[in-house]
């Protein structure tokens, strides 16, 4: 498999990994964060303001992908992330530390945009499912690694610490990224009149199904990571992050051959079953009462988000005119970030404190899993 794939292509999934390891690392630690500044009942704006700004920056970042060119996007998504870990030691503030959460989700409204659009770029249609599986799995482990090394600096070193190292492994991922080859043929230099948007480069309309499928998928994971850091104190987990070492790690197992199933059998194929998965994971969730339940749930969740993802990309990618790639994409990525707001406003804002609540919440995030189901079964045409 190494020989399938350029140099160019492993350095950008490495790259990948430093990006998600950055900004996921500080997850688990920022409720509590927040918390210590008075501010618990902001819970469920922690997640909720990172994907607005990621959402809102999407036409943007797909618009600056397709003339500017791919590389450029990457470098200022990963560029923003290091600079907002920067500055949370300095904004210590409930106002402030709300304010920063909006600048940091600029920084995944640019950087997956342009990676997606580039792999599209390197390698062949049969084999999109599986590239961008193997580039999403360098991501899994960064989610997986970040939160656990997250904590651990946390322990060890103390909250500041673990912001500077956040920075460190973003300003990496940007090391990578220079001098590495642009792949758009037909490149504009930048100009402000790049950053005018129209309504026709907000949403591409090719890409409706799998968005569609996407909003109602990630609600799920919205509201995962809002309330795992709570669940995991309700069960008396000491390490935050490891519910995040569980379901990443389980999504590693099945992101390269689902892929490689959607190339072969369909991305619907996959699609159902992946989000059939999501359903029963969250009812699982829901309802644990215990360690070896919750951890189950996690497990579960990873291997329906793990097959999910990739191939919702895959066949975003392959709906998408060759020269919208970026906003069809883009255009995905929208539709991602109004499900995880939603999930995590939702979920933060119906907890508030009560984890006798944690059964209806997930449960009702589950149910749009399954809706997600019901939609790819009948409402669909191949």
């Amino acid at each position: 498999m190494l020989k399938r794939y350029s140099k160019n292509f492993w350095l950008l999934s490495f790259s990948s990994y430093l990006f998600f390891s950055s900004f996921t690392m500080i997850i688990p630690e920022l409720p509590a964060y927040l918390s210590r500044m008075g501010g618990e009942e902001y819970i469920g704006l922690i997640i909720a303001l990172f994907t607005l700004t990621a959402g809102i920056s999407r036409p943007f970042s797909g618009k600056l992908t397709d003339k500017w060119g791919r590389i450029p996007v990457m470098v200022v998504g990963a560029m923003v992330s290091g600079i907002a870990a920067l500055l949370y030691p300095v904004l210590i503030t409930v106002p402030g530390f709300l304010l920063l959460r909006l600048f940091h989700g600029f920084s995944t409204g640019f950087k997956p945009t342009g990676t997606s659009a580039i792999i599209a770029d390197m390698v062949p249609a049969n084999r999109r499912g599986e590239a961008l599986g193997i580039s999403s799995f360098f991501g899994s482990i960064g989610m997986a690694s970040g939160p656990a090394i997250g904590s651990w600096i946390y322990l060890e070193f103390g909250i500041n610490t673990l912001f500077y190292a956040s920075a460190a492994f973003a300003f990496a991922s940007v090391g990578i990224l220079i001098g590495m080859k642009e792949t758009l043929a037909d490149r504009s230099p930048f100009s402000l009149s790049m950053l005018k948007i129209k309504r026709s480069d907000i949403y591409e309309p090719t890409v409706l199904t799998p968005s569609v499928v996407m909003i109602l998928t990630t609600l799920a994971f919205g509201t995962v990571i809002t309330l795992a850091p709570d669940f995991s104190d309700f069960l008396h987990i000491k390490n935050r992050g490891l519910f995040f070492i569980v379901f990443t790690s389980s999504s590693l197992l099945v992101r390269v051959i689902g892929g490689q199933l959607s190339d072969r059998f369909g991305r619907r194929s996959v699609l159902r079953f992946s989000t059939l998965i999501l359903f029963v994971s969250m009812t699982v969730l829901g309802f644990s009462t215990d360690t070896h339940q919750f951890f189950t749930g996690a497990f579960l969740f990873g291997i329906g988000y793990g097959l999910n993802s990739p191939t919702l990309f895959a066949w975003t990618i392959d709906l998408s005119p060759e020269a919208k790639r970026g906003k069809g994409v883009a255009t995905l990525f929208i539709f991602l970030e109004v499900g995880i707001g939603l999930g995590a406003l939702i979920s933060g804002t119906v907890y508030q404190g009560h984890p006798e609540r944690f059964p209806l919440i997930f449960g009702t995030a589950g149910l749009f899993s399954f809706l997600a189901f019901l939609y790819l079964q009948f409402f669909t045409r191949k």
